[in-house]
C-alpha cells in the first residue's frame, strides 16, 4: 500500500511532509505535491506531518478523493523530486480551508 495526496494540498503546499519521509518520495509540482507510489514504503510519518489533512493511506482515500490515487502515480512520474522542506507559498493559509480545489491544480513542469 502507498499513502495519496489529495486536494487539499493543492495552492497550500505546505512541505511538512517532505521532511520526515525516509525515502524521498515526494515530488513537487507548481501549486502541489505527490506521492510516488513506487517510492513510498508506507511508514505513515508523513500523514501527521501535514497541517491540512490532505495525506490518507491508499485503502482510506476518502470516496470523493478517490482520481488522486491515479493522479499522484501520473504526475510522480514526470515531476522532480522534493528532498528539502520549503516556505509554503504566501498565501497557502488562504487556501488551507478551501474545498473543491481541483481546477486550480497546475500541472506545470
Amino acid at each position: 500500500m502507498t499513502y495519496v495526496v489529495t486536494e487539499s494540498c493543492i495552492r497550500c503546499k505546505y512541505t511538512d511532509c517532505v521532511d520526515v519521509c525516509p525515502v524521498d518520495c515526494f515530488r513537487e509540482g507548481p501549486n502541489f505535491l505527490v506521492i510516488d507510489p513506487d517510492e513510498c514504503i508506507d511508514c505513515t510519518l508523513c500523514v501527521a506531518e501535514c497541517p491540512v489533512e490532505a495525506i490518507y493511506a491508499e485503502d482510506d482515500v476518502p470516496a470523493g478523493q478517490q482520481q488522486f490515487k491515479a493522479l499522484n502515480a501520473e504526475l510522480s512520474k514526470v515531476w522532480k523530486p522534493i528532498i528539502e522542506r520549503k516556505p509554503a507559498p504566501e498565501d497557502a493559509d488562504k487556501w488551507k480551508d478551501v474545498k473543491e480545489k481541483m481546477q486550480y491544480l497546475e500541472r506545470g513542469e
